[in-house]
């Protein structure tokens, strides 16, 4: 897999996560640890991501 599809597949999933978070908060029942845990996991990608497109760049 080339490294463009990896990243564009991190962001897909950054987003997953972004409307999965979304959805938690507007829910009456929403657990505020579970919207804890999505952060922190859409953090993570979003660091990778950076790291991976720096790395992009500087391979350019």
């Amino acid at each position: 897999m080339s490294l463009e599809v990896h990243i564009h597949e991190l962001h897909e999933r950054h987003r997953q996560l972004e409307a999965e978070i979304d959805r938690e908060i507007l829910s009456p029942s929403g657990d505020d640890l579970a919207i804890a845990e999505l952060k922190k996991r859409k953090l993570r990608l979003k660091e990778e991501i950076e790291r991976l497109e720096a790395d992009l760049t500087r391979a350019a």
